[in-house]
Order: structure tokens, then C-alpha cells, then sequence
């Protein structure tokens, strides 16, 4: 039976984003899964989209990228994003799969963009067809 997953996408890095949604689509439409995409501005942004369609769909795929520059900024938008994905994903029984690139500069970003959609989507199929 399909499965209806939604793609999370921020939007803040297109050419990263761009790789995470090809990763993802391609791993979700090999198991010909009922996909559909929603991006937002950024990272931070995500949590918010999920919990409004927890009702919708049977599983999520989140991707973006925060890349650390020289302020904490990056510590407070990646705590609060993992924490509050953790907490829909535990409290709703579905799944969340963190395809969000946390890197140190935009070339280690690049590097992960390749593959990271493709983990985050696995992961959701994964948690599906067992759990």
C-alpha cells in the first residue's frame, strides 16, 4: 500500500536544497510512494509545516542546511529544530527523517547534499515498513 510522505524543504541554500530533494525523490519514487513537497524559508520554519500535516501524512522527509558562521546562531536554530522534530516525530508515532545538513562551511555542505536526501528518505521507509 503507498505511503503518503511529505518533503520539508528549506530553502535557504537552493543548489543544496536542490540535491537533497533530487536524493529524496529519487529513493521515495524507486518504492513508488504518494510524495508531495512543501518548502519554507528556512530551517527553523520545518517543525512548523510537520506538525501542521501530521493528520496527512504517514511519514516526513526534512532537509535543509544551517552552516555555522561566526555567531551562536547555529547552535539555538539547531537545537530547536532537532528537538522540536524529535518531539513530533515521538509524540505523533511517525516518522521524521533529519535529512538537515549541519556542516562547518558550504563546501563540507555540498559534500553532504549528495547523499544526505537519500538517508533521510531510507530512514522514513525504513521506520515504516517495520515499525
Amino acid at each position: 500500500m503507498k505511503k503518503k510522505i511529505l518533503i520539508v524543504a528549506s530553502n535557504y541554500y537552493k543548489d543544496i536544497t536542490r540535491n537533497l530533494i533530487e536524493g529524496s525523490l529519487k529513493t521515495l519514487r524507486i518504492k513508488k510512494e504518494d510524495i508531495n513537497i512543501i518548502k519554507v524559508p528556512g530551517t527553523f520554519e520545518i517543525p512548523v509545516v510537520v506538525s501542521k500535516n501530521l493528520k496527512k501524512y504517514n511519514g516526513f522527509v526534512v532537509l535543509g542546511c544551517v552552516i555555522k558562521g561566526e555567531t551562536p546562531h547555529f547552535d539555538f536554530i539547531c537545537n530547536s529544530t532537532f528537538i522540536s522534530l524529535l518531539n513530533l516525530s515521538t509524540n505523533s508515532k511517525k516518522p521524521v527523517g533529519n535529512g538537515i545538513i549541519t556542516a562547518l562551511n558550504m563546501k563540507q555542505a555540498k559534500k553532504r547534499s549528495l547523499f544526505k536526501g537519500k538517508e533521510a528518505a531510507n530512514a522514513v521507509l525504513e521506520i515504516l515498513k517495520n515499525g
